[in-house]
Protein backbone atom coordinates (compact mmCIF):
# COMPACT_ATOMS: atom_id res chain seq x y z
CA UNK A 1 0.00 0.00 0.00
CA UNK A 2 2.78 2.70 0.87
CA UNK A 3 6.40 2.17 -1.21
CA UNK A 4 8.13 1.28 2.54
CA UNK A 5 7.73 -2.72 4.21
CA UNK A 6 8.76 -1.18 7.44
CA UNK A 7 5.85 0.75 7.89
CA UNK A 8 2.11 -0.91 8.91
CA UNK A 9 -0.49 0.12 7.69
CA UNK A 10 -1.95 1.80 10.44
CA UNK A 11 0.74 4.21 9.67
CA UNK A 12 -0.59 5.24 6.68
CA UNK A 13 -4.17 5.62 8.09
CA UNK A 14 -2.66 8.25 10.05
CA UNK A 15 -0.61 10.16 7.45
CA UNK A 16 -4.13 10.37 5.68
CA UNK A 17 -5.87 11.73 8.88
CA UNK A 18 -3.39 14.12 8.95
CA UNK A 19 -3.44 15.31 5.69
CA UNK A 20 -7.05 15.27 4.58
CA UNK A 21 -7.80 17.59 7.55
CA UNK A 22 -9.41 20.79 5.46
CA UNK A 23 -7.79 23.68 5.63
CA UNK A 24 -4.28 22.40 7.29
CA UNK A 25 -1.81 22.68 4.76
CA UNK A 26 1.64 21.08 3.94
CA UNK A 27 3.59 23.66 6.00
CA UNK A 28 1.62 23.07 9.41
CA UNK A 29 1.64 19.44 8.64
CA UNK A 30 5.50 19.08 8.51
CA UNK A 31 5.50 21.82 11.57
CA UNK A 32 3.07 19.38 13.58
CA UNK A 33 5.60 16.37 12.63
CA UNK A 34 8.42 18.00 12.98
CA UNK A 35 6.93 18.96 16.91
CA UNK A 36 5.22 15.53 17.78
CA UNK A 37 7.59 13.21 15.74
CA UNK A 38 4.67 11.39 13.86
CA UNK A 39 1.11 11.62 12.40
CA UNK A 40 -0.55 9.72 15.35
CA UNK A 41 1.31 11.28 18.30
CA UNK A 42 0.32 14.76 16.43
CA UNK A 43 -3.42 13.55 16.18
CA UNK A 44 -3.40 12.08 19.42
CA UNK A 45 -1.46 15.34 21.07
CA UNK A 46 -4.11 17.47 23.62
CA UNK A 47 -5.95 20.11 21.69
CA UNK A 48 -4.28 22.91 23.55
CA UNK A 49 -0.82 22.01 22.14
CA UNK A 50 -1.94 21.55 18.38
CA UNK A 51 -4.10 24.84 18.43
CA UNK A 52 -0.87 27.27 18.13
CA UNK A 53 0.34 25.27 15.30
CA UNK A 54 -3.37 25.98 13.13
CA UNK A 55 -2.92 28.85 11.08
CA UNK A 56 -6.78 29.84 11.09
CA UNK A 57 -9.94 29.35 13.08
CA UNK A 58 -11.36 27.21 10.57
CA UNK A 59 -8.40 25.24 10.51
CA UNK A 60 -8.85 24.75 14.35
CA UNK A 61 -12.36 24.04 13.79
CA UNK A 62 -11.68 21.05 11.09
CA UNK A 63 -9.03 20.01 13.19
CA UNK A 64 -11.60 19.52 16.18
CA UNK A 65 -13.95 17.83 13.20
CA UNK A 66 -10.88 15.61 11.21
CA UNK A 67 -10.43 14.29 8.58
CA UNK A 68 -13.73 12.82 6.74
CA UNK A 69 -13.40 9.15 7.14
CA UNK A 70 -15.02 8.09 3.97
CA UNK A 71 -12.28 9.85 2.21
CA UNK A 72 -9.69 8.19 4.35
CA UNK A 73 -11.49 4.92 3.69
CA UNK A 74 -11.74 5.58 -0.24
CA UNK A 75 -8.06 6.51 -0.18
CA UNK A 76 -6.88 3.51 1.70
CA UNK A 77 -9.00 1.48 -1.16
CA UNK A 78 -7.62 3.14 -4.08
CA UNK A 79 -4.09 2.38 -2.70
CA UNK A 80 -5.10 -0.96 -2.17
CA UNK A 81 -5.25 -2.09 -6.07
CA UNK A 82 -2.57 -3.03 -8.39
CA UNK A 83 -0.40 0.26 -9.49
CA UNK A 84 -1.49 2.32 -7.37
CA UNK A 85 0.22 3.75 -4.51
CA UNK A 86 0.26 6.36 -1.40
CA UNK A 87 3.81 7.48 -0.39
CA UNK A 88 4.60 9.59 2.60
CA UNK A 89 7.63 11.63 3.80
CA UNK A 90 8.41 8.38 6.26
CA UNK A 91 8.54 5.69 3.33
CA UNK A 92 12.23 4.68 2.07
CA UNK A 93 10.50 4.92 -1.44
CA UNK A 94 9.75 8.92 -1.31
CA UNK A 95 11.89 10.33 -4.04
CA UNK A 96 14.55 11.61 -2.79
CA UNK A 97 15.28 14.93 -4.80
CA UNK A 98 11.66 16.38 -3.08
CA UNK A 99 13.30 16.43 0.34
CA UNK A 100 15.69 18.65 -1.46
CA UNK A 101 13.07 21.22 -1.69
CA UNK A 102 11.91 23.85 1.02
CA UNK A 103 8.43 22.70 0.45
CA UNK A 104 7.81 19.06 -0.09
CA UNK A 105 4.40 17.46 -0.39
CA UNK A 106 3.45 15.48 3.05
CA UNK A 107 2.31 12.51 0.81
CA UNK A 108 1.97 11.67 -2.93
CA UNK A 109 -0.83 9.33 -4.92
CA UNK A 110 1.22 7.46 -7.24
CA UNK A 111 -0.55 5.89 -10.07
CA UNK A 112 1.57 3.46 -12.39
CA UNK A 113 5.62 2.92 -11.92
CA UNK A 114 7.06 4.27 -8.44
CA UNK A 115 10.25 3.30 -9.54
CA UNK A 116 10.76 6.34 -12.04
CA UNK A 117 10.40 8.73 -9.60
CA UNK A 118 13.83 8.10 -8.13
CA UNK A 119 15.41 7.59 -11.33
CA UNK A 120 17.19 10.23 -13.39
CA UNK A 121 14.98 12.88 -15.63
CA UNK A 122 14.40 15.92 -17.53
CA UNK A 123 11.10 17.89 -17.10
CA UNK A 124 10.44 19.23 -20.67
CA UNK A 125 7.57 22.14 -20.41
CA UNK A 126 6.32 24.44 -22.88
CA UNK A 127 2.86 26.55 -23.93
CA UNK A 128 0.07 25.58 -24.54
CA UNK A 129 -1.01 27.34 -27.29
CA UNK A 130 2.21 25.38 -29.01
CA UNK A 131 2.88 25.69 -32.77
CA UNK A 132 3.05 22.42 -34.84
CA UNK A 133 6.27 23.05 -35.13
CA UNK A 134 7.41 23.65 -31.51
CA UNK A 135 4.98 20.22 -31.10
CA UNK A 136 7.48 18.40 -33.32
CA UNK A 137 10.52 19.64 -31.37
CA UNK A 138 9.55 18.55 -27.90
CA UNK A 139 8.42 15.06 -29.03
CA UNK A 140 11.45 14.67 -30.67
CA UNK A 141 13.71 15.91 -27.70
CA UNK A 142 11.73 13.94 -25.41
CA UNK A 143 12.27 10.48 -27.72
CA UNK A 144 15.75 10.96 -27.51
CA UNK A 145 16.51 11.85 -23.76
CA UNK A 146 14.35 9.72 -22.92
CA UNK A 147 16.09 7.08 -25.68
CA UNK A 148 19.30 7.64 -23.33
CA UNK A 149 17.53 6.56 -20.71
CA UNK A 150 16.16 10.02 -18.87
CA UNK A 151 12.66 9.69 -17.93
CA UNK A 152 10.54 12.63 -19.29
CA UNK A 153 8.95 15.00 -16.97
CA UNK A 154 5.89 16.76 -17.39
CA UNK A 155 2.72 17.69 -16.56
CA UNK A 156 -0.12 16.54 -19.05
CA UNK A 157 -1.35 19.98 -20.07
CA UNK A 158 -2.17 20.18 -23.91
CA UNK A 159 0.63 21.30 -25.72
CA UNK A 160 4.43 21.11 -25.38
CA UNK A 161 3.65 18.95 -22.36
CA UNK A 162 1.40 16.33 -24.23
CA UNK A 163 3.74 16.18 -26.99
CA UNK A 164 6.81 15.20 -24.50
CA UNK A 165 5.01 12.95 -22.79
CA UNK A 166 4.21 10.91 -26.01
CA UNK A 167 8.13 11.44 -27.22
CA UNK A 168 8.58 9.82 -23.53
CA UNK A 169 7.03 6.73 -23.67
CA UNK A 170 8.61 6.35 -27.17
CA UNK A 171 11.90 5.46 -25.23
CA UNK A 172 13.10 3.50 -22.37
CA UNK A 173 13.16 6.59 -19.85
CA UNK A 174 9.51 6.56 -19.99
CA UNK A 175 7.71 9.55 -18.78
CA UNK A 176 6.26 11.12 -15.08
CA UNK A 177 2.85 13.48 -15.54
CA UNK A 178 2.99 15.59 -12.07
CA UNK A 179 -0.59 16.92 -12.43
CA UNK A 180 -2.29 19.34 -10.33
CA UNK A 181 -5.55 17.22 -9.54
CA UNK A 182 -6.01 14.33 -8.32
CA UNK A 183 -4.19 11.37 -9.47
CA UNK A 184 -7.84 10.04 -10.25
CA UNK A 185 -8.97 12.55 -12.56
CA UNK A 186 -7.66 12.91 -16.17
CA UNK A 187 -7.37 16.73 -17.18
CA UNK A 188 -7.56 18.26 -19.57
CA UNK A 189 -10.24 15.60 -20.29
CA UNK A 190 -8.83 14.96 -23.83
CA UNK A 191 -5.69 13.40 -22.51
CA UNK A 192 -7.86 10.59 -21.12
CA UNK A 193 -5.68 8.39 -23.96
CA UNK A 194 -2.68 9.66 -22.65
CA UNK A 195 -3.12 9.47 -19.33
CA UNK A 196 -4.01 5.78 -19.72
CA UNK A 197 -1.18 4.87 -21.71
CA UNK A 198 1.11 6.94 -19.12
CA UNK A 199 0.00 4.88 -16.04
CA UNK A 200 0.29 1.77 -17.70
CA UNK A 201 3.71 2.63 -18.91
CA UNK A 202 4.86 5.22 -17.14
CA UNK A 203 4.05 6.99 -13.94
CA UNK A 204 0.79 9.24 -12.66
CA UNK A 205 1.83 11.61 -9.29
CA UNK A 206 0.03 13.94 -7.52
CA UNK A 207 0.62 15.81 -4.26
CA UNK A 208 -3.32 16.62 -4.25
CA UNK A 209 -6.46 14.37 -2.50
CA UNK A 210 -8.39 12.15 -4.56
CA UNK A 211 -11.18 13.89 -6.25
CA UNK A 212 -8.98 17.01 -6.03
CA UNK A 213 -10.41 18.96 -9.53
CA UNK A 214 -8.32 21.61 -11.73
CA UNK A 215 -7.80 25.25 -10.10
CA UNK A 216 -5.84 27.60 -10.79
CA UNK A 217 -4.35 27.90 -7.48
CA UNK A 218 -2.76 23.65 -8.19
CA UNK A 219 -0.73 24.47 -11.14
CA UNK A 220 1.66 26.85 -9.80
CA UNK A 221 2.56 24.31 -6.30
CA UNK A 222 2.49 21.46 -9.44
CA UNK A 223 5.32 23.09 -11.04
CA UNK A 224 7.85 23.21 -8.30
CA UNK A 225 7.33 19.00 -8.28
CA UNK A 226 7.95 19.01 -12.00
CA UNK A 227 10.92 20.29 -11.53
CA UNK A 228 12.43 19.11 -8.17
CA UNK A 229 11.94 15.64 -9.61
CA UNK A 230 14.29 16.94 -12.99
CA UNK A 231 18.02 17.25 -13.22
CA UNK A 232 16.97 20.25 -15.12
CA UNK A 233 13.62 21.56 -16.94
CA UNK A 234 13.94 22.15 -20.68
CA UNK A 235 11.28 24.82 -22.13
CA UNK A 236 10.57 24.27 -25.79
CA UNK A 237 7.96 27.75 -26.41
CA UNK A 238 6.44 29.88 -23.97
CA UNK A 239 5.14 33.18 -24.14
CA UNK A 240 6.69 36.38 -21.52
CA UNK A 241 3.93 35.21 -18.82
CA UNK A 242 3.76 31.60 -19.43
CA UNK A 243 3.38 29.31 -16.41
CA UNK A 244 6.50 27.42 -17.91
CA UNK A 245 8.77 30.38 -16.45
CA UNK A 246 7.56 29.24 -13.13
CA UNK A 247 8.72 25.53 -13.19
CA UNK A 248 12.12 27.47 -14.62
CA UNK A 249 12.26 29.71 -11.91
CA UNK A 250 11.29 26.69 -9.50
CA UNK A 251 14.58 24.76 -11.09
CA UNK A 252 16.64 27.51 -10.58
CA UNK A 253 15.64 27.99 -7.28
CA UNK A 254 16.33 24.17 -6.54
CA UNK A 255 19.75 23.94 -8.30
CA UNK A 256 18.58 22.36 -11.22
CA UNK A 257 19.71 23.46 -14.69
CA UNK A 258 17.76 25.14 -17.30
CA UNK A 259 17.64 24.79 -20.73
CA UNK A 260 15.67 26.46 -23.89
CA UNK A 261 15.22 26.43 -26.93
CA UNK A 262 15.30 29.46 -29.60
CA UNK A 263 13.26 30.62 -31.83
CA UNK A 264 11.90 33.24 -34.34
CA UNK A 265 12.65 36.88 -33.17
CA UNK A 266 9.03 37.73 -34.29
CA UNK A 267 7.47 35.04 -32.17
CA UNK A 268 5.25 35.64 -28.84
CA UNK A 269 6.32 31.77 -28.18
CA UNK A 270 10.02 32.29 -28.46
CA UNK A 271 9.86 35.57 -26.27
CA UNK A 272 9.86 33.32 -22.65
CA UNK A 273 12.84 31.24 -24.22
CA UNK A 274 14.83 34.22 -24.86
CA UNK A 275 13.95 35.80 -21.74
CA UNK A 276 15.47 32.61 -20.18
CA UNK A 277 18.38 32.55 -22.70
CA UNK A 278 19.35 36.41 -21.56
CA UNK A 279 19.61 35.25 -18.02
CA UNK A 280 21.45 32.19 -18.26
CA UNK A 281 19.88 29.48 -19.47
CA UNK A 282 21.80 27.08 -21.91
CA UNK A 283 21.00 27.45 -25.26
CA UNK A 284 19.89 24.02 -26.94
CA UNK A 285 19.57 23.18 -30.71
CA UNK A 286 19.62 19.07 -29.93
CA UNK A 287 19.45 16.57 -27.44
CA UNK A 288 23.35 16.55 -27.35
CA UNK A 289 23.42 19.67 -25.98
CA UNK A 290 21.56 18.48 -22.95
CA UNK A 291 23.51 15.03 -23.04
CA UNK A 292 26.26 17.11 -22.86
CA UNK A 293 25.62 19.45 -20.17
CA UNK A 294 24.38 16.93 -17.75
CA UNK A 295 27.32 15.35 -18.28
CA UNK A 296 24.78 12.12 -19.09
CA UNK A 297 26.92 8.86 -18.89
CA UNK A 298 24.07 7.10 -20.69
CA UNK A 299 24.09 9.05 -23.95
CA UNK A 300 23.47 6.95 -27.24
CA UNK A 301 25.53 7.77 -29.92
CA UNK A 302 22.69 9.91 -31.67
CA UNK A 303 23.50 10.04 -35.76
CA UNK A 304 23.74 13.76 -36.90
CA UNK A 305 20.82 15.14 -38.55
CA UNK A 306 20.99 15.42 -42.23
CA UNK A 307 21.70 19.00 -43.65
CA UNK A 308 18.15 20.39 -44.86
CA UNK A 309 17.52 19.76 -48.46
CA UNK A 310 17.57 22.97 -51.17
CA UNK A 311 14.20 24.10 -50.68
CA UNK A 312 12.83 24.92 -54.76
CA UNK A 313 9.23 25.44 -53.61
CA UNK A 314 8.54 28.68 -54.54
CA UNK A 315 6.04 28.96 -51.50
CA UNK A 316 7.90 27.31 -48.76
CA UNK A 317 11.01 29.27 -49.86
CA UNK A 318 8.66 32.84 -49.08
CA UNK A 319 7.30 31.08 -46.12
CA UNK A 320 10.43 30.80 -44.25
CA UNK A 321 9.58 29.50 -41.11
CA UNK A 322 7.70 32.08 -39.53
CA UNK A 323 4.06 32.35 -39.22
CA UNK A 324 2.43 33.94 -42.53
CA UNK A 325 -0.74 34.87 -43.70
CA UNK A 326 -1.48 33.83 -47.48
CA UNK A 327 -2.00 37.26 -48.56
CA UNK A 328 1.50 38.13 -47.10
CA UNK A 329 2.67 34.91 -49.84
CA UNK A 330 0.79 35.95 -52.27
CA UNK A 331 3.00 39.64 -52.17
CA UNK A 332 6.04 37.96 -52.18
CA UNK A 333 6.00 35.41 -54.62
CA UNK A 334 3.51 37.05 -57.30
CA UNK A 335 0.87 34.39 -57.31
CA UNK A 336 -2.45 34.17 -57.24
CA UNK A 337 -4.15 33.63 -54.29
CA UNK A 338 -6.03 30.60 -55.63
CA UNK A 339 -2.97 29.31 -56.67
CA UNK A 340 -1.37 29.97 -53.05
CA UNK A 341 -4.60 28.54 -51.48
CA UNK A 342 -4.45 25.56 -53.52
CA UNK A 343 -0.87 25.01 -53.23
CA UNK A 344 -1.01 25.70 -49.11
CA UNK A 345 -3.18 22.37 -49.35
CA UNK A 346 -1.29 20.11 -51.23
CA UNK A 347 1.86 21.36 -48.99
CA UNK A 348 -0.30 20.67 -45.44
CA UNK A 349 -1.33 17.22 -46.62
CA UNK A 350 2.32 16.70 -47.29
CA UNK A 351 2.87 17.44 -43.66
CA UNK A 352 4.87 20.39 -44.89
CA UNK A 353 3.19 23.44 -43.45
CA UNK A 354 0.44 23.32 -40.69
CA UNK A 355 -2.57 25.88 -40.57
CA UNK A 356 -2.73 28.15 -37.59
CA UNK A 357 -5.47 30.38 -35.75
CA UNK A 358 -5.90 33.15 -37.65
CA UNK A 359 -6.05 31.78 -41.30
CA UNK A 360 -1.84 31.62 -41.24
CA UNK A 361 0.21 28.48 -41.91
CA UNK A 362 4.07 27.76 -40.57
CA UNK A 363 6.43 25.30 -42.04
CA UNK A 364 7.30 22.21 -39.98
CA UNK A 365 10.82 22.09 -39.58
Amino acid sequence: MTASSALPDSWLEDWLRLTLVPGVGPVTQRRLLKQHGSPGAALAAPFSTISPELPTAQAREAWRKGADPDAVAAALAWASQPGRSIVTLADTGYPPALLEISDPPSVLYVLGRIDLLTRPGIAIVGSRNATASGLDTARSFARSLSNGGLTIISGLAIGIDAAAHEGGLLGQGSTVAVVGTGADIVYPSRHRDLAHRIADQGTIVSEFPLGTRAASANFPRRNRIISALSRGVLVVEAALRSGSLGTAKHAGEQGRDVFAIPGSIHSPLSKGCHALIKQGAKLVESAEDVFEELRWPGAPALAPEPEPDEVDDVVLVAMGFDPCDIETLAARTGLPIDAITARLLELELSGAVASLAGGRFERVR
